[in-house]
């Protein structure tokens, strides 16, 4: 099943349930008024929601219009809870490669994660916002989750079953931000602006056999300014699948339906700087740090900027035929005084 949050005149949108081909949906606000409130009643509303996405995609569906991934929201505009990882742990080692320093052993076996402002995310159309490109402005390309009720303590094969939707987000960074921020000991905050999701959440029976093992074994695709950039694979060097990163965020804590949790950056194992890049034969990046990250490590310095006003990324996932899944994200990074 595929669902969307259309934006209205409300903070949290109009739930509609799209049609697999991403080309037409249902308003049910005779199910539920938003995600969240479906979320809340799963058991409830997800078959219901289910039958009308069978009739949808049957075209018997009477009241189906055009589905514009322009007008969305979201699928979450706002929630409880959005947690986000760092799975790859490729990325990490060549964070630590870059400065000269190793991984921790504890971060082979206790997932890297921090809790990220959820009170307010932006559509997939959306621009990414900054007022200077001195900031460092890098997109990063992930999966993520959306679960149901999980309680404290709960084990890593229990927290699989409380999955009920995956989506991709494009969770922007402002890089030059990142360090004075890390430097005080607390975290991010000003260095992590609002986070733009897929057009559409799926359910996991969505990816057939490309879900399995907590993951989703298909690439990321991500271009910039129009050009291939990115085609990790998003099964491939995850270190801690999906069931591990809910357990960890819930070792203390129960956490409430609708939370998201953020699988960090696809990042596979490649061949150094030469061989990385698409246009070399690799696979490419999912942000922009990570090329960077390369050229320190070989060169001494990185030299491919970060975006600049005007850079657009477009972000999504295919399946084995070459549909879109999820939709697209696609962004172009604006000038507040522009937006």
């Amino acid at each position: 099943m595929k669902l969307a949050t259309l934006k209205n005149n409300s903070r949290d949108g109009t739930l509609v349930v799209v049609s697999r081909d991403l080309s037409r949906c249902v308003a049910v606000p005779h199910i539920a008024p938003t995600l969240q409130a479906a979320l809340d009643d799963w058991d409830s509303s997800q078959p219901t929601l289910q039958a009308v996405y069978a009739e949808l995609n049957a075209g018997k569906a009477a009241d189906a219009r055009p589905f514009d991934a322009n007008s969305c929201h979201a699928p979450l505009p706002r929630a409880y809870q959005w947690a986000d990882g760092s799975a790859y742990l490729n990325h990490v080692e060549l964070v630590r490669r870059a400065r000269h320093s190793q991984v921790p052993e504890s971060f082979f076996s206790d997932p890297l994660m921090y809790q990220g402002g959820s009170d307010s995310f932006i559509g997939p159309r959306d621009p990414i916002i900054a007022d200077s490109e001195d900031w460092g402005i890098d997109m990063e390309a992930e999966v993520t989750v959306v679960t149901d009720d999980v309680p404290t303590g709960i084990s890593a094969a229990d927290a699989l079953e409380k999955i009920r939707l995956i989506m991709l987000v494009n969770d922007v960074s402002l890089r030059g931000l990142i360090p004075g921020e890390l430097a005080k000991g607390f975290g991010f905050f000003q260095s992590k602006p609002a986070s733009a999701f897929s057009p559409v959440a799926i359910t996991p029976d969505e990816l057939g056999n490309a879900w399995r093992d907590g993951k989703v074994h298909l690439p990321m695709q991500v271009d910039l300014n129009g050009q291939p950039f990115g085609r990790p694979n998003a099964g491939q060097d995850m270190t801690f699948h999906f069931g591990e990163l809910i357990a960890h965020a819930a070792r203390t804590r129960d956490l409430e339906a609708g939370t998201i949790i953020g699988s960090g950056t696809i990042s596979n194992k490649q061949g150094g700087l030469n061989g990385s890049s698409i246009r070399n034969g690799g696979v490419g990046y999912c942000c922009i740090a990570e090329v960077r990250m390369y050229e320190t490590i070989e060169t001494g310095k990185p030299i491919t900027p970060f975006m600049r006003f005007g850079d657009q990324v477009r972000i999504h996932m295919e399946d084995a035929h070459g549909h879109d899944i999820f939709g697209t994200i696609d962004q172009t990074v604006t000038r507040r005084s522009e937006a």
